[in-house]
């Protein structure tokens, strides 16, 4: 050993688990778990530590999903328990407020989320073993939900109309166009949703009075705010179906109530009949449940029913609710795999399945009449693998990072190779590919990392301060007492972590945060 030089390593750039361990390049690890990095300087440090996030008596426990949710005030959290028959969702306000149980389903073991106006709209799903397989869809026999952010319980999106006959007769006297017209009534929700026309009947106006409405009906459920008189354009020749005509909105035909049963001395001339109410016929009284959810262009995008795993449901833009049945429907190319992830990017909707990206652009007509677009037949992603950014749960404007079974990529409206994950090749290929539904991805682009939970219930952790390709990025795995079940990042960018019901230790059974640890160590 006396003429030996010294290696100096100078640098450490994280585990390389690719190849035969003598290939391990001199500035890697072959192995090595619970190490972080410094953000500026070659140095390693152990990963800090943990301690509870919610400071109550007693903390939620068996967590299985966490989602940022945005209300119109503050950046709170959505908490999914399961017990492994019956899952349910809190507000996490904040470390001392929790409101719920919101939304309580047996069979929910997982949820699909979007924050939309300072409400969320849920959606429960699981996972159902097809061919041996684990297919993700929305639970069978059941429906979106929506929650107004204020503690009171989740219900059903969109809603079933009342009944009845609407009561039509001469009013005072004014002038309006005279000849039969069809009229109808139009409720409309907390949320902004507006139902169908109900209790239609006919009239014949005389041009000499105004109208005067009675029996107006009340819909049930307090999230009934308005009503809304609408009626069609003079009908030289009546069919007698009542159904058959274009009916539009009355513009003083608002009852801004869901008590009154009465509407006295409405005008109006058929030239005032502008913004049309018909399509709201087509529209979904209960929308079903899927798994997959996101915006686009201002619209709801629901996928993957329990009836349908090809199927892709989008609203009207800026009524979330409103879900045409006939014209709001996209048929993914069929393949025998389910959609499992949808994000905006560039104006372009890209919807992915296991092994495959197509795209949609909105070409403002209908969502049937959009064409599916071939991004990548190789490349897709599970059902939370696309990265959310921060503490808004969004993603980045240029680029989307996803979770595959070819790796952690980079997609720009192409996939960038090699991948993220180039390091870590081989760890990543014996990952079990049929629990990926449990990976999810998020990044921080202030501390620049990169955090992913395994199947294993394990962190994979890439630090890419000197970079975010695949040889700048540093790569370490953070394994605690505990099984990581779902990760978020609050106050911009500290990072919450779940345990479910395996940890050995009662005390990590909670909602838990990072905390800074001054010891410096890392196992080899």
């Amino acid at each position: 050993m006396r003429d030996h030089e010294p290696i100096v390593i100078d640098q450490f750039n994280g585990l390389w688990l690719k190849g035969d361990p003598e290939s391990v390049p001199k500035d890697h690890f072959s192995d090595g778990e619970n190490f972080d990095f410094f953000a500026r300087s070659a140095g390693v440090k152990t990963r800090d530590g943990v301690d509870r996030h919610q400071n109550v008596a007693v903390p939620l426990g068996n967590v299985v999903r966490i989602y940022n949710y945005i209300t119109q005030e503050k950046n709170t959290l959505l908490v999914l328990t399961w017990d492994g028959t019956t899952g349910n969702i809190y507000h996490v306000v904040n470390s001392t407020t929790v409101y719920g149980p919101i939304l309580t389903k047996t069979g929910m073991s997982d949820f699909a989320f979007v924050p939309y106006a300072g409400r969320a709209y849920i959606s429960p799903f699981t996972s159902y073993v097809v061919n041996n397989l684990n297919v993700e869809k929305g639970l069978q026999n059941e429906f979106l939900y929506v929650y107004v952010g204020d503690g009171t319980a989740a219900r059903k999106a969109a809603g079933t109309a009342a009944s009845g006959t609407l009561t039509i007769v001469n009013g005072t006297a004014a002038s309006n166009d005279a000849g039969l017209h069809i009229f109808g009534v139009v409720g409309e929700t907390d949320t902004g949703y507006l139902s169908p026309p109900i209790a239609l009947n006919s009239f014949t106006m005389d041009g000499l009075h105004s109208l005067s409405f009675s029996n107006i009906p009340v819909f049930t459920g307090t999230q009934w705010i308005k009503r809304h008189i609408v009626a069609s354009i003079k009908i030289p020749s009546f069919n007698g179906n009542l159904s058959g005509y274009t009916l539009y909105f009355i513009p003083t035909g608002d009852i801004n109530n869901n008590v009154a049963t009465t509407l006295s001395n409405i005008t109006f001339y058929d030239g005032e009949l502008i913004d049309e109410v018909s399509h709201l016929a087509e529209n979904y009284f209960e929308i079903p449940a899927g798994a997959v959810l996101t915006i686009y262009h201002e619209r709801l995008v629901l996928a993957t029913t329990y009836t349908d795993i090809s199927l892709i449901l989008v609203s009207a833009k800026g009524e979330p609710e409103a879900i045409n049945q006939i014209n709001g429907l996209l048929i993914v190319p069929l393949d025998g795999n389910p959609i499992t992830n949808a994000q905006e990017m560039r104006d372009i909707l890209f919807v992915t399945k296991r092994n495959r990206i197509v795209s949609y652009v909105d070409n403002s007509d209908v969502p049937s009449s959009w064409k599916p677009g071939k991004v990548d037949e190789a490349i897709g992603s599970p059902v939370h693998g696309i990265a959310t950014v921060i503490d808004s749960g969004g993603t980045t404007i240029d680029f989307l990072i996803l979770g595959s079974y070819a790796g952690i990529v980079i997609f720009n409206g192409t996939v960038i190779v090699p991948e993220l994950s180039y390091k870590i090749d081989d760890f990543w290929f014996n990952l079990d590919r049929n629990e990926f539904r449990k990976l999810q991805i998020v990044l921080d682009p202030i501390k620049k990392k990169l955090y992913c939970v395994l199947p294993d219930g394990r962190l994979l952790v890439g630090d890419y301060n000197n970079g975010l390709n695949a040889k700048g990025i540093r790569w370490t795995i953070w394994r605690f007492d505990f099984r990581v079940t779902t990760i978020a990042l609050v106050n911009i960018n500290d990072l919450i972590i779940a345990a479910d019901a395996r940890s050995s230790l009662l005390w990590y059974r909670q909602l838990l945060k990072l905390r800074i640890s001054k010891r410096y160590w890392i196992k080899i």
